[in-house]
């Protein structure tokens, strides 16, 4: 018998591209587990200057033109996971951070599950619409879209509370050693699964920890 619900903390970036095919694994999670589970979304820093990421770590390997081509491998695998072909060679985000900073808002404005349906909206915008989710003009469009007040999302923003939420998620991260993006912390911190893990990894590690008896930490 599982003994109670368990919290997983989810670290990832809106652009990384190994979060939005683990976004199909989270999905599964949440219909297996169901109520048994809470994964709460946090984020993390990896592409809040993508100019200056892509110029030092893709200056050999042909730039904005290389990182397409290696996104665009890196799914290939997926069918699941499908993106535009205009994503980074034609369309370059400049931050993630504007993006996140957005989602904090609404978290606060209105829920958590409000903030978690439109970080997969977000998502979707960019690897299958090539929208530049760095702009705030199309962030606000897709808002709209999606019948989202922007009016408490603005004034959030204007008066700063966005923005310190959103340092929070990133303090919390350094605090947590998250290595990137996605990463998935359980046990109250004592286990970390980084990068693309595999489905069944996720559930055994899920299932472990429902079905410990007396301690709070994992058994093995």
């Amino acid at each position: 018998m599982y003994e109670e619900c368990i919290t997983i903390d989810y670290y990832s970036d809106v652009l990384c591209i190994w979060a939005w095919i683990t976004q199909r694994r989270i999905d599964e999670l949440n219909k297996h587990f169901k109520e048994k589970i809470n994964i709460r979304y946090f984020y993390v820093d990896i592409f809040g200057d993508t100019t200056t990421r892509i110029n030092q770590q893709w200056v050999d390997k042909g730039l904005h033109d290389g990182f397409a081509r290696h996104v665009k491998s890196s799914v290939a695998p997926y069918e699941f996971a499908a993106v535009n072909s205009d994503i980074w060679s034609k369309v370059r985000p400049t931050t993630s951070a504007n993006a996140h900073m957005m989602l904090k808002a609404i978290e606060i404005a209105y829920s958590e599950k409000h903030a978690i349906e439109f970080s997969c909206v977000l998502r979707k915008a960019f690897f299958l619409q090539a929208i530049d989710i760095s702009n705030l003009d199309n962030i606000f469009n897709l808002m709209q879209s999606n019948k989202i007040d922007v009016n408490p999302v603005k004034s959030l923003i204007a008066d700063g509370q966005a923005l310190a939420a959103l340092m929070c998620d990133y303090q919390t991260a350094k605090q947590y050693q998250i290595k990137g993006s996605p990463c998935f912390v359980m046990n109250e911190g004592r286990q970390t699964l980084f990068g693309n893990v595999g489905y069944r990894v996720l559930q055994l590690n899920i299932e472990e920890l429902l079905s410990k008896v007396e301690t709070d930490a994992s058994w093995c």
